[in-house]
């Protein structure tokens, strides 16, 4: 795809680690939304910002059950611990991976692309290839989303807020979108999306859904050593993604 990159702002990323939300409250409001049937959402998976010792087989594993993408963003991490993290994933995984530090990983690894973000806004010397970035509103969307192969709309969800809503948005504000075509298949859904609001993603046309926290709370890293739950979870979005 051939996008237009000369005009590449400062960028704001959401990275709180953001647990599900356990009620049926978006079930029940998504037929009041703007419908638009539609085809299969990307589903896509951040990383914890931490390393642990069963992350390579997990990735592999969600890779192995269909998933479409990885966001690596590990935060004021040395680049050893990623590189060791790539290379524990098979190859022929490397194609789906997004990196958001550490650029030059993604020409030494083969890795898809690259996210620009706070900590890293400038894109490398000479570089061709897949860009994505965050937004944190409607007025950051209409601005960036043509520049990139696709954006993240965060924070769209907070489950410590009355209405489940982050602070930029509402039912109304996502309608509004809606109708006005600014929410679509290059704009992937990000903040506490689960299983209870990817309906809601979905019906809004949203292009994709970034998960996070409903994935990665399933599994505590010092405890845990089955991460059967996982998958069986990650089953469960990906059929509401169809």
């Amino acid at each position: 795809m051939s996008v237009d990159r000369s005009f590449l702002p400062n960028f704001v990323v959401d990275t709180r680690n953001v647990g599900f939300r356990p009620t049926c409250f978006f079930r029940d409001i998504t037929s009041h939304l703007y419908f638009n049937p539609s085809s299969e959402m990307k589903l896509i998976l951040m990383t914890r910002p931490d390393f642990f010792v069963e992350e390579s087989q997990i990735i592999t594993a969600l890779f192995d059950e269909g998933l479409e993408l990885l966001h690596v963003r590990k935060p004021e991490s040395e680049p050893v611990y990623s590189e060791r993290l790539l290379s524990l994933i098979p190859d022929n995984y490397h194609k789906n991976i997004v990196v958001h530090d550490h650029f030059y990983l993604k020409g030494e690894y083969g890795l898809k692309g690259i996210h620009l973000n706070a900590r890293n806004t400038q894109l490398p010397h000479n570089y061709k290839g897949h860009i994505s970035c965050s937004c944190q509103n409607a007025d950051e969307l209409k601005e960036r989303v043509r520049s990139f192969d696709y954006v993240f709309l965060s924070s769209l969800f907070d489950a410590t807020r009355e209405d489940g809503f982050g602070e930029q948005f509402s039912v109304q504000k996502l309608n509004e979108m809606a109708d006005n075509k600014l929410i679509g298949r290059k704009v992937m859904a990000f903040g506490n999306v689960d299983i209870d609001n990817m309906p809601l993603v979905k019906s809004l046309g949203f292009g994709g859904a970034v998960i996070l926290g409903d994935l990665w709370n399933r599994f505590n890293i010092h405890t845990n050593r089955d991460y059967k739950e996982m998958i069986t979870h990650f089953r469960k979005l990906r059929r509401l993604a169809e």
